[in-house]
Order: C-alpha cells, then structure tokens, then sequence
C-alpha cells in the first residue's frame, strides 16, 4: 500500500479561523487509489515553517507529499519557495491544464514525488492532480513533457453530466 503525507498551509487554517475542507477531499481521492495518508500538519505560512514541515514529512518515509492551500500567483503564497528550499528538484510550476494550472511537481534525490496542489483540486471533479495521480502512484516518474503534452485536451468542459475519465480532458 502507498502512503502519503498531507501538509495543510496556510495560518488561517492552522489557527482555526478557516475549517480545513480540503484534506477531507485529499484523503477520499487518495483512498481510490490504495492510499493511505500517514502524517498530516497544519504548518501555518512561511517559507521557512513550511519547508521545516516538510522535513519533518519526510522523516515519516511517505511515497508521495501533498502541500495544500492555493498554490497562486500571489506574492504571499509561499508553497512554491518553500517546497524549493526543501531541497526539492522541481519538475514543473504550472500545466497548461484547466482547472489546476498552478500545479507543482518536484522530486527529492531518493526519488519522493512532493506536489503543490491548487486549490480548484478541493472542488473540481477532474484537474491536473487527477491526471498526474494516478502515474505518480503507480511510480512513473514525470517529466516537464509530460505536462506539456497535456496541452492537448487540458481544458475541462465542466460538462453537466461529467463521465470523467471518459472525454477529452488531459488526453
């Protein structure tokens, strides 16, 4: 069975203004595919509390890290610095895929997929995350082509009556 770490950003979740809605979603994609999560932390902002939370993640042995919260272009979203500077080689900072066009993918040396998950992950059906999950569980190990080669039918129709994975989306 793989395993996963979840890492929930943001200080207006770590300190309870703001419910976490979005590893309840984690944990529920996660179990279809044989994945158990075995740490999750609520890290609060900041590169450097973040990066430390990762760290601490890592030490738990995890297949894969999950760093929720946003992911957006906003100067203040500090996930992308943050996963950085854990030491992380980071394989793609964006997809040209709707919804989840802020995505993050990096690998550290011994091979541990870390993404950055934006926050559409929390309420779309089908986003990146959704096509980049099923190859990272199964170990494949992705590349910027692969995310480029997602161009092609990387836009979600938010269709009425979604038959995802059966459409276009992320040929």
């Amino acid at each position: 069975m793989k395993t996963c770490a979840i890492l929930t950003t943001g200080n207006e979740v770590k300190t309870g203004r703001i419910e976490d809605k979005f590893t309840p979603v984690l944990v529920k994609k996660l179990e279809g595919f044989g994945i158990s999560v075995i740490y999750h932390e609520l890290t609060g902002d900041g590169i450097e509390a973040v990066r430390d939370a990762i760290a601490r993640a890592r030490a738990q042995k995890p297949d894969m890290i999950l760093c929720t919260g946003g992911m957006s272009v906003d100067p203040d979203d500090n996930t992308p610095g943050a996963i950085k500077a854990s030491g992380a080689d980071i394989v793609t900072y964006g997809a040209t895929v709707l919804p989840g066009a802020m995505f993050l993918l990096g690998y550290f040396d011994d091979g541990t997929p870390i993404m950055g998950l934006p926050g559409c992950v929390m309420y779309a059906k089908a986003t990146v995350f959704d096509l980049a999950l099923p190859r990272i569980a199964a170990g494949v190990r992705m590349d910027k082509r692969d995310f480029v080669a997602m161009g092609e039918g990387g836009l979600c129709l938010g269709c009425e009556s979604c038959r995802y994975p059966v459409c276009p989306f992320g040929k």
